[in-house]
């Protein structure tokens, strides 16, 4: 297999897998916001994100960048406290804080890359180019980001167009949920 179709398959897993509840959850609360029909302002967004995990993915891939795995660890959580916390702060009301979100997107996607660095720094063989293997890997995110992200849109559609229920509601109880997991999450990985 080609460097680039085994590191899409992993950027894939990474963002599917079970084990990858912190970073769902942060797909989740971003776009919890959004109905179906605002699916280009989350396409933004996500690529916002994308770029903010790219950037710092290669640059600790390559060791440009090092922080301390115990401190990433605890800071992802932490991005999605925000996140949610924001949303039950603007309530709802996006028109007016959508640059705020893209920004959030970017900035907190550069904490995220660094957590996907641990992964692909194990992947690494000192043979594979590290271009191809980012973009594969980066490319395998964002796949299933834009999977997440469908199914957060329609079933987000489902419940308030079909079963009628107010996307205010929706956006409160997803986020606090998110919010308590977050914060659990954080506190478990405290690094001091």
């Amino acid at each position: 297999m080609n460097d680039f179709a085994f590191f899409l398959e992993e950027g894939w897993r990474h963002i599917i897998s079970p084990d990858a509840l912190d970073h769902q959850l942060f797909v989740l609360v971003l776009t919890i916001i959004y109905g179906l029909n605002d699916w280009k302002k989350v396409l933004i967004l996500i690529t916002a994100f994308t770029i903010g995990h790219s950037i710092t993915l290669a640059l600790s891939a390559m060791d440009m960048i090092v922080v301390s795995t115990s401190w990433v660890e605890f800071l992802i959580p932490l991005t999605i406290c925000i996140t949610a916390a924001w949303n039950i702060i603007i309530k709802g009301k996006i028109k007016h804080k959508i640059s705020a979100n893209y920004f959030m997107a970017l900035i907190f996607g550069l904490i995220h890359g660094l957590g996907f660095a641990n992964t692909i720094k194990m992947l690494l063989a000192s043979n594979q180019s590290l271009v191809i293997s980012l973009f594969g890997f980066n490319v395998g995110l964002e796949l299933g980001q834009i999977v997440i992200v469908i199914l957060i849109l329609l079933l987000s559609y489902f419940l308030t167009k079909i079963c009628k229920i107010p996307k205010i509601w929706i956006i409160f109880v997803v986020s606090s949920i998110v919010f308590i997991l977050a914060a659990i999450m954080a506190f478990e990985r405290v690094p001091f």
